[in-house]
């Protein structure tokens, strides 16, 4: 894949943003995820291509590097310490056919003999150390999950890893897993690995920050007398006392029931309730004639 157009990858433009780059990535890599595509070999090829392209674009160094040595940016401490500069290359005359290279031209030997130059003979030099590419990836959870601390199993680049999500992780939070990126080139560090956090309100809770929010019925008869009712939350129900004459879409905060602060153990959020009336349905007569002479009491008084 080193040969190939990063940002043709993506579908983007050399001038793109890193808000473009960051949206170009996740639209292609939901789409192409092996998840959605399994035993497609083509949807996993291009799955590694956009992570690969993602990689060094969304670095701002990497991609000054690439937009300046193209496919061979990795070798950019190299180029540099030799003195070499591929804008200057091609904009002068070089008198060996060597010398006469752009980057984009450089072979396997050219290398060789760069290096020799760089670090002395072959058998004399110290081979530079070239650190792993960092890897991202995209994690899915559910609001429920990601309530608590908890411990999940991913594959990336055929390798099992498991990781501790910590309770109140964000939808689009991104977590640096260190030396799980790619492995170093002689002796080289490894890279890290990226994790993007997916977390759709898809419950009956809406979150917002460390606060959610919900909707909870409320019947005719306990908003007009008060009463007590039961309310969900993450943490089990909790008793509610209803005041007489609730209104409909009146709001309650329940402190401290909302999600958990990321990282700040003991600190919740509050949970917002909207109280939606539900009128009775088959009435019987009895209950008709009450709710009529409820009605006249009211207009007489």
């Amino acid at each position: 894949m080193a040969d190939l157009n990063y940002y043709t990858i993506l579908g983007i433009t050399q001038s793109a943003t890193e808000a473009e780059i960051k949206k170009a990535y996740r639209k292609l890599a939901r789409k192409y995820h092996p998840d959605l595509n399994p035993n497609d070999q083509e949807a996993q090829r291009k799955f590694q291509e956009i992570n690969e392209a993602n990689e060094v674009l969304s670095n701002p160094d990497n991609r000054k590097k690439y937009d300046q040595y193209g496919k061979d940016w990795k070798h950019a401490e190299e180029f540099e310490k030799a003195g070499y500069n591929p804008n200057q290359q091609r904009s002068e005359s070089r008198q060996s056919s060597q010398s006469s290279k752009s980057y984009s031209d450089f072979s396997e030997a050219d290398f060789s003999d760069l290096f020799s130059s760089m670090y002395g003979s072959a058998g004399k030099r110290t081979q530079a150390k070239f650190r792993g590419q960092d890897y991202n990836a995209e994690l899915q959870l559910d609001l429920k999950s990601a309530y608590t601390t908890h411990k999940q199993s991913l594959t990336v680049n055929d390798k099992n890893i498991r990781i501790t999500i910590p309770a109140g992780v964000e939808n689009g939070q991104v977590i640096k897993i260190p030396n799980h990126g790619g492995p170093g080139a002689n002796g080289g560090p490894n890279g890290d690995l990226y994790i993007t956090f997916s977390i759709p309100n898809d419950s009956q809770f809406k979150r917002e920050g460390a606060n959610l929010y919900a909707n909870v019925d409320l019947d005719l008869y306990t908003a007009l007398l008060g009463g007590e009712i039961q309310v969900p939350t993450f943490d089990g129900a909790v008793k509610v006392k209803v005041a007489e004459s609730t209104q409909n879409n009146t709001k309650v905060k329940l402190k401290g029931k909302g999600f958990p602060k990321y990282k700040q153990e003991n600190e919740f959020g509050d949970l917002y309730i909207t109280y939606q009336i539900k009128l009775p349905k088959n009435l019987s007569a009895e209950e008709k004639k009450a709710i009529q002479k409820l009605s006249k009491l009211k207009k007489n008084g």
